[in-house]
């Protein structure tokens, strides 16, 4: 049988989620804590390969098992062998062709600005400090510009191996409250460090250290005129959409309530 789980966890002391040779990774504290109670070599399907120091919400993974426990024990019994920084929050029962990655058919982040003169004490982990007051509505006019279908090269790493640049944001959304401001980008797929570039060039924008719109910027299909790559800290991974009929419930948009908390 084949069986999804969701998980959140706090990206910082890793170097991302896929398994590395001689680097900490979320991929191998999971498949380590599997294996601890099943006694099984398992390799996991996910759904989203967050970079170094990111954070997740909602990722969701996947593995076949012969073992028989309900959902409880499979929860309790991963996380009692997982670190604190890693918690497993769901499990489902899936169909044998479920892959956790290509089943998907959408992805959403979220990235938190701590827009203030005074350093975020708390909450430095986990936001990208931006001293400068923004206009948030600069940022809205301007992140509504990346709604569609595009080629988005101009937002992508030197580094990134994508054969195809173009991808289809299907929504964007930018909140604040109290000193936070939280933008929401989902889109069919992402290219590396994507939603990083786009925030950091939204901060250019409003900072206005950078002259051209976003969709300036797009039509330009050059990196260099996008603006710095905002830091890994400030991004969180909500999670995957899946067709209806898997009834997977995935996607965790509670973002702005932890932080009012």
């Amino acid at each position: 049988m084949r069986l999804a789980f969701t998980l959140e966890y706090d990206g910082t002391d890793f170097s991302g989620f896929q398994r590395q040779k001689n680097a900490p990774t979320i991929q191998e504290q999971l498949e380590d804590a599997i294996k601890a109670i099943t006694g099984s070599e398992i390799s996991i399907n996910y759904s989203g390969r967050t970079d170094a120091g990111v954070h997740a919400l909602s990722q969701v993974f996947d593995f076949d098992t012969d073992i028989e426990r309900d959902n409880k024990n499979w929860i309790d019994g991963i996380n009692s062998n997982l670190p604190k920084t890693i918690s497993v929050k769901q499990v489902f029962d899936v169909p044998e062709d479920f892959n956790s990655r290509f089943s998907a058919i959408e992805r959403r982040y979220s990235y938190v600005i701590y827009n203030s003169k005074n350093k975020p004490l708390f909450f430095d982990k986990f936001s990208h400090w931006v001293s400068n007051e923004l206009d948030i509505d600069t940022m809205e006019t301007q992140l509504k510009m990346l709604n569609g279908e595009h080629d988005f090269s101009s937002f992508r790493s030197s580094s990134c191996n994508s054969k195809n640049p173009i991808k289809k944001i299907s929504h964007t959304d930018i909140q604040k409250i109290n000193n936070f401001i939280v933008i929401t980008i989902a889109s069919n797929a992402f290219l590396q460090n994507m939603v990083r570039i786009i925030v950091g060039t939204l901060i250019d924008i409003a900072k206005n250290e950078n002259n051209y719109s976003i969709s300036e910027i797009i039509k330009k299909n050059d990196r260099n005129f996008a603006g710095k790559t905002a830091p890994s800290k400030g991004l969180f991974f909500l999670g995957p959409t899946y067709p209806k009929s898997l009834a997977i419930d995935s996607l965790e948009l509670a973002i702005f309530d932890r932080l009012k908390a």
